[in-house]
């Protein structure tokens, strides 16, 4: 199985996923735990359109053909995946070598803006947030992504498997399908 959980950073997606590795192992489920920030296409490229275009966000940042040829198809086929392929802060190849997936390996991913850009995927989770919080919740210095995810939350209605409402973070709120 490979899952997905996806939302806008303030949400913290990572933190879902990290929890999320315990309950698998503990039900016998081996986990392997990726992000998708580690599959972050080149800076050059990411950047070809400027620093701050929101249409860039949305579709230059994810190198899908990797994290696809390299995890999440890699795990079903090989029974190896790849940690992580880029350091997004450095820009810098990671070097990191192929892991072992025992069979039934759970991938757990976890991104931003990832959902409905072709990964490989079973379960999708979108952790989402009402326009006003996300205007309130993203730093001064990145407004100029408001509108990609703006954009994004009316191009994937209805494609996450699982929706949960994190306008309060104390009080999540499944939505039904």
């Amino acid at each position: 199985m490979r899952l997905l959980v996806d939302g806008h950073p303030s949400t913290y997606p990572e933190r879902l996923a990290d929890a999320l590795v315990v309950p698998f192992e503990a039900a016998g489920r081996p986990a392997a735990r990726v992000s998708v920030s580690d599959f972050l296409r080149p800076r050059s490229l990411r950047l070809e359109r400027g620093r701050e275009d929101p249409d860039s966000l949305l579709d230059d940042w994810i190198d899908v053909g990797s994290l696809n040829r390299e995890v999440l198809t890699r795990v079903v086929d090989r029974r190896e995946y790849l940690p992580s392929l880029r350091d997004p802060d450095t820009d810098r190849a990671t070097r990191a070598g192929y892991l072992d997936a025992a069979p039934g390996t759970v991938v757990v991913l976890d991104g931003t803006l990832s959902i409905g850009r072709g990964l490989a995927v079973d379960i999708a989770v979108h952790l989402a947030l009402r326009p006003a919080t996300i205007h309130r919740r993203t730093p001064p210095d990145e407004t100029w992504a408001v509108p990609a995810y703006e954009q994004y939350a009316r191009e994937i209605e209805g494609m996450p498997d699982l929706v949960v409402r994190v306008d309060h973070p104390d009080h999540p709120a499944l939505e039904r399908p």
